[in-house]
């Protein structure tokens, strides 16, 4: 199956909104197995959308819009939707009167415009919105349909979710699944070449998607039910892993280095501390999202200068001046004195040049040099990361989050 997204709504072209939604739809069309060759925006006007959806329908098997349900007078999708397929609009009483409630429930009168939300080219399934006022459908002629989703995201999403996502399961005929490996400290490019032979299969499938620092591979199988599905998917993932050694740091969509490394802290029993320089606090930061926390981390540190390396972490006065404070041995006392410090069984740190300037010894903006201290002692890795200077912040928390977890799992 082919899918098309058609996101409608001046505010996106004129760049006043991210389009998450398109995004989001992405994903989870990827994870369902349908293909999506292209996405497609356009203002709140009559002709253009019509023109859209013409173009979209001329290629796709299912068209996806969201946006273009609200009740004023520019939110008109439904209707364009309705005269592409030569359809008059017809009022749901159901969907009236779950607006209706919708608005008494949350203390606001029922605008005389909000009826227009009730009515659906002739014929189509509607799909209740439980979030909001804008009640979403798909219409269907022939083997061509369009699926008409609202644009607030929280809506949207559940709406995909609740009602969409079992429709295009169904409507593929196959169940869909995914399995998503979560790749760090090597490229996609290395990923590539060490997995070539395994994107040459038909099903599962195997996909790459690439993010700061790390890479994603999505396992995808097509199969009579779920239990078929991941027997398809086990043996790839297996190998994916036995390739890529502890390249993989976990699976799923939603997993993260930061819960990686929480999860091995809370299973060993063990506490950390940080100590950050270049990424002012964006490593603690990073692990503190996740819930939890408070188990393993205690007490963070921001040296940013030197006379708080010092100070705070015990950093030798020798050092800082024989080495200066963007170099391994700086590095190395930060995480020992972190970790002396705190009491904590692990330390991470992090000194270096995020930019734009490097050192005035020529050392290069982006240089960053990472440490972990733990019960076998510390070791220190130099990094070279280039970007801008928010980049090379971000890039080095997850490095040193990374250096931790594998610090850890080479005393397992």
């Amino acid at each position: 199956m082919i899918a098309e997204i058609l996101s409608v709504g001046t505010e996106l072209l004129m760049g006043q909104i991210a389009n998450t939604d398109a995004q989001y739809i992405s994903r989870r069309l990827s994870e369902l197995g349908v293909s999506l060759y292209r996405h497609t925006t356009v203002g709140d006007n009559p002709g253009r959308v019509k023109e859209a959806l013409r173009e979209a329908l001329a290629r796709a098997d299912v068209v996806i819009t969201t946006g273009g349900l609200g009740p004023t007078e520019d939110d008109l999708t439904k209707e364009m939707v309705a005269e592409v397929f030569g359809l008059e609009m017809a009022l749901d009483e159901v969907s009236l009167h779950a607006i209706e409630a919708f608005m008494e429930r949350v203390g606001h009168p029922m605008a005389e415009n909000n009826r227009k939300q009730a009515w659906f080219p002739a014929g189509a399934t509607v799909m209740p919105n439980a979030c909001g006022t804008a009640p979403g459908c798909i219409v269907e002629r022939g083997d061509k349909a369009v699926a008409v989703l609202p644009g607030p995201p929280h809506e949207m999403k559940d709406m995909f979710e609740r009602r969409l996502a079992p429709w295009l399961a169904r409507r593929g005929g196959a169940h869909i699944e995914s399995r998503f490996l979560r790749i760090f400290g090597i490229g996609e490019s290395a990923v590539e070449n060490r997995l070539r032979d395994l994107f040459h299969a038909d099903n599962p499938t195997l996909a790459l998607y690439c993010g700061p620092g790390e890479v994603q591979a999505r396992v995808t199988a097509r199969a009579a039910d779920a239990e078929s599905a991941r027997a398809m998917i086990a043996p790839v993932a297996e190998e994916i892993r036995r390739r890529l050694g502890n390249h993989v740091y976990g699976e799923g969509m939603d997993n993260s280095i930061e819960r990686a490394v929480f999860e091995r802290l809370r299973d060993r029993g063990e506490t950390v501390s940080f100590a950050e320089s270049c990424t002012g606090g964006l490593v603690a930061a990073r692990l503190v999202s996740v819930p939890g926390a408070s188990a393993v981390l205690g007490e963070a540190h921001v040296t940013y200068c030197d006379a708080a390396k010092a100070r705070v972490l015990g950093v030798r006065e020798e050092t800082l001046r024989r080495f200066t404070a963007v170099s391994a041995p700086c590095a190395r006392e930060m995480a020992e004195g972190a970790r002396r410090v705190s009491g904590a069984d692990w330390a991470a740190a992090t000194t270096g040049y995020a930019g734009p300037d490097g050192g005035a010894d020529g050392t290069p903006a982006g240089t960053v040099f990472i440490a972990v201290a733990g019960p076998d002692g510390a070791t220190v890795e130099q990094c070279r990361f280039n970007g801008s200077r928010e980049f090379v912040r971000a890039v080095a928390a997850s490095w040193a989050l990374n250096a931790l977890r594998l610090r850890m799992e080479a005393l397992s």
